[in-house]
């Protein structure tokens, strides 16, 4: 036998190992569809069933419930939404049937100490309005189904005699716009339930910001704008938050619905969300000549004037929050100087060696502190550059030097 094929076998073990060692430390969970769904037209985008995927508690766990919104972005004109409906983030057909746990989702008790035994449940996303919308699309040649409110509110009735209608303990989160989802259906989420029960909500990046981008236009509210009267979103938002604004397309965003919530919510969110940084403050169409490109690259590319647009940002932020931080008093926070966008799913920025922190307290820890009313769980991080913690810092040149 030629020593290249010997060599190549030996690369082809070692990989096959690596390949089942990595696999074993994985939790995959496979995907469960609401079969029912169409009875009710809870339907993904192409008329595909809305599925889920259940990994069950254990123990002291078994009648505790995590409910993880998946995130993916939204589609707000007919063309956008056509395209996703080919795509994974439109219809389960397309969806890997799997799903990997981990971080908040994790079942193990050394990565997610305060969650690990309990049912945990990730919805998946299908319809591109956050399982907000109530519309239906038809002319003749393509159907598109905004439905994400009635998928929603199946998967809730698919999981209510699998257990959760004896929930004893139940946490809505979710991560994007799976984050946005959590403020929108927190309060309902809670009504469902045993009235006993103790009930409460997570968002991870989804405080998503009405803001000027740079060149002062407000890109983010015209974008939600279209979304909500495409979909059919504005029936479903919250009764009391519309009332109170003249305005009422306003209420999908987190800043102007919060006040609305009686819920327990903790707020989990970058001060310096790089998605926000690179689709509200400094979309695509504000700036053409691509002057921010290398700064939204490598913060060592941004001159003087781009940081203290982002300290900005960050301010704008916190002044959004600062009602949130002084009254709720049943609220938590953990807002932090990472470049970073969705932070409770990944390991690595949850709970492990190195972990973000704040405070040397970590994502998990606070969040666990904050459910469990341990103690205080309100953390905002110092302004960039200050934190040497994160994960997903854009390197500066003494960094890579």
């Amino acid at each position: 036998m030629s020593r290249t094929v010997l060599i190549l076998l030996f690369v082809l073990n070692c990989g096959l190992i690596l390949f089942i060692c990595c696999s074993a430390d994985r939790l995959l969970v496979k995907m469960t569809l609401v079969s029912n769904a169409t009875a009710t037209g809870a339907l993904c985008l192409d008329g595909s069933l809305p599925g889920y995927h259940l990994d069950r508690g254990v123990g002291t766990g078994t009648r505790n419930w995590i409910l993880q919104f998946e995130g993916g972005g939204w589609c707000n004109d007919l063309p956008s939404c056509l395209e996703r409906a080919k795509t994974r983030r439109g219809s389960t057909t397309y969806m890997n049937k799997l799903a990997t746990f981990s971080g908040i989702l994790s079942n193990s008790s050394s990565l997610n100490p305060d969650f690990y035994n309990w049912n945990r449940v990730k919805l998946r996303y299908c319809d591109g309005a956050s399982f907000a919308g109530d519309a239906m699309f038809d002319n003749g040649t393509s159907v598109l189904h905004f439905k994400g409110q009635k998928i929603w509110e199946a998967i809730i009735q698919d999981l209510l005699p699998q257990g959760l209608g004896q929930a004893h303990k139940a946490l809505l989160s979710g991560c994007s716009a799976g984050g946005l989802s959590a403020f929108l259906h927190c309060d309902n989420f809670a009504h469902v339930l045993p009235k006993n029960a103790s009930v409460k909500c997570l968002s991870d990046a989804g405080f998503f910001m009405d803001e000027k981008d740079i060149s002062s236009n407000r890109t983010m509210r015209t974008f939600y704008d279209n979304l909500v009267t495409l979909q059919g979103v504005e029936k479903n938002l919250n009764s009391k938050c519309k009332r109170f604004y003249s305005h009422p397309k306003l209420c999908i965003f987190p800043q102007y619905l919060l006040r609305f919530i009686s819920t327990p919510f903790f707020i989990l969110n970058s001060a310096y969300d790089v998605f926000q940084l690179n689709h509200i403050l400094v979309p695509p169409s504000a700036d053409l000549r691509g002057t921010w490109r290398r700064c939204k690259l490598d913060t060592a590319n941004c001159n003087t004037t781009q940081i203290d647009i982002m300290q900005g940002f960050r301010r704008d932020m916190l002044v959004a929050l600062r009602h949130f931080f002084k009254r709720a008093r049943r609220g938590g926070m953990f807002i932090n100087s990472c470049f970073a966008h969705c932070q409770s799913e990944s390991q690595d920025t949850w709970f492990a060696d190195g972990s973000p922190t704040i405070h040397n307290k970590t994502i998990a820890k606070t969040v666990g502190d904050w459910y469990f009313n341990r103690r205080n769980s309100k953390q905002i991080d110092c302004p960039y550059p200050c934190d040497k913690t994160c994960h997903n810092l854009i390197p500066t040149t003494s960094d890579v030097s």
